[in-house]
């Protein structure tokens, strides 16, 4: 997909522009080599059958003919063609092709050929799960356009497809669009793609919980880079229990695009400083990582073995200076970084990591507009200086306490207004999950209209309701113009939320001219 952000009149532009067709031109070839050596072993097959002497029956003098003349392209030797090794070959249980098919996918639109996927690998959590949160973050984060132009893939690295369908319908419940739209997908691995787990060797001294722990994870990565290698040109690394900031996305592509326009022969291009997250790859390049996180899965921890691979490739064994060098120009750290780690509990059983990475900085935690002046009252009781009448100055953001059914945020307008647009939104960085859901908006026209025949609801009290709150926690829309002048507009919650409702941006856009 184009990147219309890009001016391709000034010669910056141009070079994006030329760095971008480069990379999905490269990654074409990629997917289409091999299809040529499929083709190519296939001939080699059917030539077998047709020059044995017990050939089968079915196999008539045309189809012979055929196939010699396809060996006769393909070949000028009877040597017979050398097998790569393959996958099977580290771990032979991978020859059953069921092995390498996702269990279950929750897949929409399958998109291909974009710019972007992200991959989001998340396990059950004994204590508390994060990954809602993080889809949250992602998707907010991204303009329309981003959104486009990009495949977020959640791996369900479990085999209890109880769970994994529980998960899928909590995603498809509270990101329904985007999971039609093909933004969001959600695979879940097969049984029979892990071997069996006492078989693993104990290494680097670690428990037996451990080895096994990081050695799925390692075959986690591996099948999730697998099934992102063809949709998309780029790929970036994540995990289930982050937050990023507002136009990643553009910020990484360019990035990229930049460093393959001035012939960087990058490998890594590093948005986070914490273990694997932030981490982006060209697809092309997957299948070598691929390869390599399946011979030494059991070894060590995936991001060691990401440092091996470069040392590998550019290093000698004596690790000199030239070799830390040499290695910054494959792995290059882009700062400020993207990406927070947000998860205080492991997927590993017991282990707890305050990792925070200090290039990252501070998100926003509310976001300021210029309200219609306007009387405001909550009978949810706030928390210390969070009210609704700050954030509705754009001072603070709203944090309100276990609120209830019937609960209401107010807003009295000190004259009536016409309004454009309208935008709730709930939860922010520092509280993904507190959102407004099962939320209605609603408003009182200055003028009565509950007899004009509109097609709107009535409450009891007078007011219309004009729109709801989405799974995001985001309630946004316009209040049409047959409804005139609204007096008042209030958010309504109908449904008890558990713990507390933060919101963090409130724009009442004023039409004046009507």
């Amino acid at each position: 997909m184009r990147d219309k952000t890009y001016n391709l009149s000034s010669g910056q532009g141009l070079m994006r522009r030329v760095a971008e067709l480069q990379l999905r031109s490269e990654h074409l070839d990629a997917l289409y080599r091999p299809s040529i050596a499929k083709i190519e072993h296939l001939s080699q097959r059917l030539d077998q059958l047709v020059s044995a002497d017990n050939k089968p029956s079915w196999i008539g003098f045309e189809a012979q003919h055929a196939v010699q003349n396809v060996s006769a392209r393909n070949s000028t030797t009877t040597i017979p063609a050398l097998q790569l090794p393959s996958a099977a070959d580290f771990l032979p249980h991978l020859s059953d092709g069921a092995a390498l098919r996702p269990a279950f996918c929750m897949c929409g639109a399958r998109r291909s050929g974009v710019s972007m996927v992200l991959g989001v690998p998340t396990v059950r959590r004994a204590v508390q799960d994060y990954l809602l949160g993080t889809l949250d973050s992602l998707v907010s984060s991204m303009t329309p356009e981003e959104s486009r132009d990009a495949l977020i893939v959640v791996f369900v690295a479990e085999t209890d497809v109880e769970y994994v369908m529980q998960l899928a319908g909590e995603i498809r419940d509270r990101f329904g669009d985007e999971v039609q739209s093909g933004l969001i997908e959600l695979i879940s691995p097969p049984a029979s793609f892990y071997p069996d787990p006492s078989s693993l060797r104990l290494t680097l001294g670690d428990s037996v919980e451990r080895v096994r722990w990081r050695s799925k994870q390692n075959l986690d990565f591996a099948f999730l880079m697998m099934y992102a290698h063809p949709r998309g040109t780029l790929y970036v690394q994540l995990e289930d229990d982050i937050v990023t900031k507002r136009g990643f996305m553009s910020t990484m592509k360019n990035f990229a695009l930049e460093k393959t326009a001035q012939r960087a022969p990058w490998f890594v291009l590093e948005f986070c400083q914490l273990g694997f997250i932030g981490k982006m790859f060209k697809s092309v390049d997957l299948p070598f990582l691929v390869q390599f996180f399946l011979m030494f899965y059991n070894d060590k921890p995936v991001d060691w073995l990401l440092d091996h691979f470069i040392f590998t490739k550019v290093c000698t064994p004596e690790n000199n200076p030239r070799c830390q060098k040499a290695k910054k120009e494959l792995w290059i750290q882009y700062k400020p970084s993207l990406f927070q780690h947000m998860g205080k509990h492991s997927s590993l059983r017991g282990k707890i990591q305050n990792l925070k990475d200090t290039q990252f900085g501070k998100l926003p935690l509310f976001f300021p507009h210029d309200n219609p002046p306007a009387d405001v009252e909550s009978d949810i009781a706030p928390y210390q200086q969070h009210t609704l009448l700050e954030a509705y100055m754009g001072r603070s953001y709203f944090w309100g306490l276990s609120p209830q059914p019937g609960n209401t945020l107010t807003f009295r307008f000190k004259t009536p207004v016409f309004i454009k647009r309208f935008l709730f939104r709930s939860g922010n960085a520092e509280h993904p999950s507190d959102k407004l859901l099962n939320t209605s908006v609603e408003v009182k026209p200055q003028e009565n209209r509950l007899d004009q025949g509109l097609d709107l609801n009535g409450t009891p009290d007078g007011f219309l309701v004009i729109g709801q709150c989405n799974g995001n926690g985001v309630c946004e829309g316009d209040a049409a113009s047959t409804l005139g002048a609204i007096s008042v507009l209030r958010l309504h919650i109908h449904s008890k939320i558990l713990k507390s409702v933060v919101l963090s941006e409130i724009l009442i856009e004023a039409n004046n001219g009507r």
